[in-house]
């Protein structure tokens, strides 16, 4: 469902699906009473509903409501399920809070389903174009910076972005739309807003959900949201993606993930769930050898879970790998946690310094 383009809270993360099917409903004009009848529900569950909407939302009343549902593309204009004088409204019309039918994976291999089907996005430069501008959602590409980020210091000879641009719109292009799901100006290219659902927006609508959840004190509802996120990785990212920058990318995108996991591990901790963290942490300690916040945590996971031991050998093997790769000794940050578990002292620390 797209989400609205406005700042304050995202319908797609902060409303449950009926919420969503009275938004909707409440947007098209339909009264309580009709609602009812439609979703097969009380009135006073109808309004029950849109009072919780309103208070999620930040919204005074209906007739922003009813706004709210325009600007965030729940509600087409001249798209409404009745007119005044229609008969009743069939509950599949109310479930027209629809996803895109084209979806792109970019959190692992470069992937395009529509309908659930896989689609031929052509060779590996032509999906590096896409990718590019998948990455880049808010703003337009221009044609240099394609050239410069798929081919680098060696440009083809020919004008070939907008060939690739022309198959992708023929490719990507839903049905019967005339409307390209790649849109030209006068500085480049972009996506059409709303035209595709994307997994990587997907993944920061849940990191944003999880931190609003941590600062409202609900860390069992943070790890839920952050686990999801982590979930839509898969794969190695955009793998065998030409051109500087899908290595970027692909950089960034795993720094992302880490830190993802590093703050996931954290709220798990803080919980309690030690035992449950630490196969985790261990194999994450594995991939990151020197990476000081995750030796501390899984210092902390091993001494809470009755390994003092084991967690004073992690201190060490981590003390020598930082010598002998980067000549230097550990942090502040492992250094007290260390000094904490040899006192027998309770190590609650925020051991993770990168939010989400």
């Amino acid at each position: 469902m797209p989400t609205t383009a406005t700042t304050g809270p995202s319908t797609a993360t902060t409303l449950t699906l009926q919420e969503r099917e009275v938004l909707y409903a409440v947007g098209c004009g339909l009264r309580d009473t009709e609602i009812a009848s439609v979703l097969a529900i009380p009135k006073d569950t109808v309004a029950g509903h849109l009072a919780r909407i309103l208070t999620k939302l930040a919204l005074r009343d209906r007739a922003a409501a009813i706004v709210h549902a325009f600007d965030c593309g729940l509600v087409v204009p001249g798209h409404g399920p009745r007119k005044p004088a229609a008969g009743p409204v069939s509950r599949t019309a109310v479930r027209r809070v629809r996803e895109p039918q084209l979806r792109i994976s970019v959190l692992g291999p470069l992937q395009a389903r529509r309908g659930g089907q896989p689609v031929d996005l052509g060779h590996l430069r032509q999906q590096a174009v896409l990718a590019a501008l998948v990455l880049c959602p808010d703003r337009t590409v221009s044609q240099q910076e394609l050239l410069d980020g798929v081919w680098g210091m060696e440009p083809p000879t020919t004008k070939v972005v907008p060939v690739y641009v022309y198959r992708l719109r023929k490719v990507l292009r839903a049905g019967d739309s005339t409307d390209p799901v790649i849109r030209r100006d006068r500085c480049g290219y972009r996506m059409t807003p709303g035209a595709v659902e994307v997994d990587v927006v997907r993944m920061e609508e849940l990191v944003t959900a999880a931190g609003t959840a941590e600062r409202a004190g609900d860390l069992a509802e943070a790890v839920r949201c952050c686990s999801q996120a982590l979930d839509l990785f898969r794969g190695e990212l955009l793998a065998g993606l030409p051109g500087p920058f899908a290595e970027l990318e692909r950089l960034r995108l795993t720094e992302r993930r880490i830190a993802l996991v590093q703050r996931k591990l954290d709220w798990q901790l803080r919980l309690g769930q030690h035992a449950e963290a630490i196969a985790e942490l261990r194999a994450l300690a594995v991939a990151q050898p020197l990476n000081e916040p995750v030796a501390a945590m899984l210092m902390r996971a091993l001494y809470r879970s009755g390994r003092q031991v084991d967690a004073l050998t992690v201190f060490d093997r981590t003390r020598r790998r930082l010598a002998d790769d980067l000549g230097v000794p550990p942090g502040q940050l492992l250094r007290r946690t260390h000094q904490m578990i040899l006192r027998g002292q309770d190590t609650g620390l925020d051991l993770t310094r990168t939010a989400p």
